[in-house]
C-alpha cells in the first residue's frame, strides 16, 4: 500500500513541477506502453491509436524538434479534432517556444468544453497508468476464481479510470488488455436514481445493443450491467440503466468522471472489447484494484475455496449449529428464528446429506467500507427423501475475521432461498 501511494504522489509532483519537455516525455511513455498489448492468438492486426500519434509528437520534442512536432500533433488534431487533450498539448507546444512552461496546461485551450482541471486530472490518470502499470508476476485480489464458461471478465478500477479485460486460463484470470475510462461525474456508491454515481459490485453484461439502435450519445454500442442485483436490492439500491457504452460521434473520449452514472470508452476501445466480450461476460466495477503476487493470490483464493467447502462438508454433517455458523448474524437476524429452526428440524430428519459444487467463480470487493465476496457455483444436492440440481450464488460477508453469508440465492430464477430448508 506504501508503494502506492508513493506512485500516486509520484504522478502528482510530475505534473505539478516537470517541466514541459519532461511531462510530455512521460506522456509519451506512456503512449507507446499504451499500444504493447498481449498477444492474444486470434487478435486481428493492430493500428496505431490517436495515443500513438501523440507520441510521435512527443518524441520529436524530446528530440528538440519543435517546428516537426506541431506538424505531427496538427495531423493527430485532423483525425481527431475532438481529441482535447491533443489540444492542450499543442496550445502548450505553441507556447513553450517562447518560455519554459511549468505544468501540463499551461497555455489556454480556446473554446474547450472540458474544463481545464479535468484535463489535468486526464493527464494524471494517464501518466498513472504508465507509471504504476501492475507487473506480470501480479494478479487481482478481485478475480480469484473464475467458472469455465466465462472465457473472459472485466475488472473496473475506478479509482485509476481503467477497465482490465482478463482471459480465464484454466481458472485464474490473465491480463490481456485495459482501457481509459469514464466513471460516473459524483463517482461511485451509487445508491438512487439520478445520483450520477456508478455502482459498485458484481454484475453481467446483459445484452448487447448496437449504434443503430441508440442515441448519438452512446457512441459505436452498449452493453447493459446487470445493476441492481440482488445484493443491490437487499440494500435498497435503486436506479437502472447502468451501461458500458462509447462516445458521441463529436468526441473521443470524456473526462474521468463525467456519465450519469455509466462505464464510458472510446468508440475504438469499444468496438476492440467487442471482439471478446459477450451477454453473460461478468464484470466486476471496485474503487480500487488490489493486485497480490501470484503466492499471496493462491494462498487467498484457497482459503475462500476452503471456507466454501468446510460449508458444504457442515451441510452434510447434518450438525445444525456447525452448519448455521457459517451465516452472518445479519443474515440469521433477518431470516428470524422460523428460518433456523426448520433448518435444525430439516437437518435432523434426513438420514444422509450429499452436496456437489462445482464450476466456480469467486469474486471480491469493497462496498460500504466492508469486505464482502461473491461465489457463484452448480450445486448437486442429494438427499435420502430429496434430490435437487442449481445454480447458486452466495454473498459472503467477512465478519471478525471470517467470512459468513449474508445472502443466498439460486440464479435458474429469481426466487430468493433465504428460507429454502432442503
Amino acid at each position: 500500500m506504501e508503494d502506492r501511494r508513493g506512485t500516486l504522489s509520484q504522478v502528482f509532483f510530475v505534473l505539478r513541477k516537470l517541466g514541459f519537455a519532461a511531462c510530455l516525455s512521460l506522456l509519451a511513455g506512456l503512449a507507446l506502453a499504451a499500444e504493447r498489448p498481449a498477444q492474444l492468438a486470434d487478435s486481428s492486426r493492430y493500428l496505431p491509436s490517436p495515443d500513438a500519434l501523440i507520441a510521435q509528437t512527443l518524441e520529436a520534442i524530446r528530440a528538440s524538434r519543435l517546428d516537426d512536432a506541431l506538424k505531427e500533433v496538427d495531423k493527430v488534431i485532423a483525425i481527431r479534432p475532438d481529441f482535447k487533450l491533443a489540444h492542450l498539448i499543442k496550445g502548450d507546444l505553441l507556447l513553450a517556444r517562447s518560455k519554459p512552461l511549468p505544468t501540463l496546461g499551461a497555455a489556454p485551450v480556446r473554446g474547450a468544453e472540458q474544463p481545464l482541471s479535468d484535463l489535468r486530472e486526464e493527464a494524471r490518470l494517464r501518466l498513472m497508468r504508465y507509471l504504476d502499470q501492475p507487473g506480470a508476476d501480479l494478479l487481482p485480489k478481485n478475480l480469484l476464481q473464475l467458472a469455465a464458461d466465462q472465457k473472459y471478465v472485466l475488472l473496473a478500477d475506478a479509482s485509476r479510470a481503467r477497465l482490465y479485460l482478463f482471459e480465464n486460463v484454466n481458472g485464474e484470470p490473465r491480463l490481456r488488455r485495459d482501457y481509459y475510462l469514464t466513471i460516473g461525474r459524483n463517482g461511485t456508491d451509487k445508491r438512487s436514481e439520478g445520483d450520477k454515481r456508478t455502482p459498485i459490485g458484481v454484475y453481467s453484461l446483459t445484452g448487447e445493443l448496437p449504434r443503430d439502435k441508440l442515441a448519438d450519445l452512446y457512441g459505436d454500442g452498449a452493453f447493459p450491467l446487470s445493476y441492481p442485483n440482488e445484493w443491490d436490492q437487499l440494500q435498497g439500491r435503486s436506479g437502472h440503466g447502468i451501461w458500458l457504452h462509447g462516445t458521441p460521434s463529436n468526441t473521443y473520449n470524456r473526462a474521468p468522471r463525467a456519465s450519469d452514472g455509466c462505464l464510458v470508452l472510446t468508440n475504438p476501445d469499444l468496438n476492440e472489447l467487442g471482439q471478446w466480450v459477450r451477454p453473460g461476460t461478468p464484470i466486476v466495477i471496485t474503487e480500487r484494484v488490489e493486485w497480490l503476487e501470484r503466492k499471496a493470490w493462491g494462498d487467498y483464493r484457497q482459503a475462500m475455496l476452503d471456507e466454501l467447502a468446510q460449508w458444504r462438508s457442515d451441510w452434510e454433517s447434518r450438525n445444525a449449529e456447525q452448519f448455521l455458523r457459517h451465516y452472518s448474524n445479519g443474515f440469521l437476524q433477518g431470516a428470524g428464528k422460523t428460518w433456523a429452526e426448520g433448518k435444525r428440524r430439516n437437518l435432523s430428519d434426513k438420514t444422509w446429506i450429499r452436496v456437489a459444487l462445482s464450476d466456480a467463480s469467486l469474486y471480491l470487493y469493497r462496498f460500504d467500507d466492508e469486505d464482502l465476496a461473491v461465489a457463484t457455483f452448480q450445486q448437486d444436492y442429494a438427499s435420502d427423501k430429496f434430490t435437487d440440481a442449481s445454480r447458486k450464488r452466495l454473498y459472503l460477508r467477512l465478519e471478525d475475521k471470517a467470512w459468513r453469508i449474508a445472502l443466498e440465492k439460486t440464479i435458474d430464477g429469481e426466487k430468493r432461498i433465504a428460507a429454502l430448508t432442503r
